[in-house]
């Protein structure tokens, strides 16, 4: 079983900067995908970012390409969500979530929420205007 906490999020004025965190618990994170969803009200839950176990595949998704970076460090059990040039539509619910991956490829990941086994209790982004 993992246990996942985030950090990070607040509120920050369009154009500014966030970095989000989210610690695992146990000894087998590096066995886990990992990915970043956010739900806005009223919306269904997207994948913002998705990493691999290895850490050497990472997928943004479209909304965010080249604001957003996803990384982890294995070493401390954490991946983070680096969020720039932040933007209104941007303000959600912001989760981590993991995916036991231990079987699959080293650079696996994926951006189907259903196939997640862990999820963090999320952390609220908001960007004012």
């Amino acid at each position: 079983q993992v246990q996942l906490v985030e950090s990070g999020g607040g509120l920050v004025q369009a154009g500014g900067s966030l970095r989000l965190s989210c610690a695992a618990s146990g000894r087998t994170f590096s066995r886990y995908a990992m990915g970043w969803f956010r739900q806005a009200p009223g919306k269904e839950r997207e994948c913002v970012a998705t990493i691999s176990r290895s850490g050497t595949r990472q997928y943004v998704a479209d909304s965010v390409k080249g604001r957003f970076t996803i990384s982890r460090d294995n070493a401390k059990n954490t991946v983070y969500l680096q969020m720039n040039s932040l933007k209104p539509e941007d303000m959600a619910v912001y989760y981590c979530a993991a995916d036991w991956a231990y079987y699959k490829d080293s650079a696996y990941y994926t951006v189907m929420d259903e196939e997640y086994d862990y999820w963090g209790q999320g952390t609220q982004v908001t960007v004012s205007s």
